[in-house]
């Protein structure tokens, strides 16, 4: 045999064909292994917003509307029981059944619901003016808030909650949205 033939297993490599010899170099698909790695301290998730966005501002200055219809509620109660309390001692009243109605309601219990309004309400501005500031449990607090909010519009006073019950659900879809969290997660450095 000859190393000048094209068959001889003993010879020289002749040039490289396909399937015989020495298994072929395949080029790489792209995007084959594993990725490298982002530099470190590189921060590959979305941007954190630098201003607040506008649903979580329409939020804020909703339960600021919700503060200031608290604080109305408040005086109305402590008006009504005031008001209830100085007519129970008037003989000219004693005969008139609309005013015995209204007399049935317990003065304590006005003053109750005039002191549960304004803690509710101090608890409404407290959430307010930590939008700025607050992590992520201010922002679930707010939305517990507006659930509760909501909730308490509907029962006792179906007409006149159901303002404090449309403010308090907004407030809580803006808060609990994709911005609300990306605004209450941001970094603060």
């Amino acid at each position: 045999m000859s190393f000048g033939e094209p068959n001889n297993p003993y010879g020289p490599p002749q040039g490289q064909q396909q399937g015989y010899g020495y298994p072929q170099q395949q080029p790489q698909a792209p995007g084959y292994g594993y990725p490298a790695a982002p530099p470190v301290g590189a921060y590959t998730g979305a941007p954190a917003p630098t201003s607040m966005p506008g649903s979580v501002s329409t939020a804020r200055v909703l339960l600021w509307v919700i503060v200031g219809l608290q604080f109305l509620g408040v005086a109305l109660f402590a008006f009504s029981a005031a008001t209830v309390e100085a007519a129970k001692s008037d003989e000219t009243l004693q005969e008139d059944a609309a005013f015995q109605q209204l007399a049935d309601y317990s003065t304590g219990m006005l003053w109750g619901m005039a002191v549960f309004a304004l803690a509710w309400g101090v608890f409404a501005m407290v959430l307010a003016l930590k939008f700025n500031t607050g992590g992520n449990g201010i922002r679930i607090t707010i939305l517990v808030f507006g659930i509760i909010t909501a909730i308490l519009g509907i029962y006792p006073f179906i007409l006149v909650g159901l303002v404090h019950t449309v403010l308090a659900i907004l407030v809580a879809v803006f808060v609990g949205n994709a911005n609300g969290s990306a605004w209450f997660k941001r970094p603060r450095y």
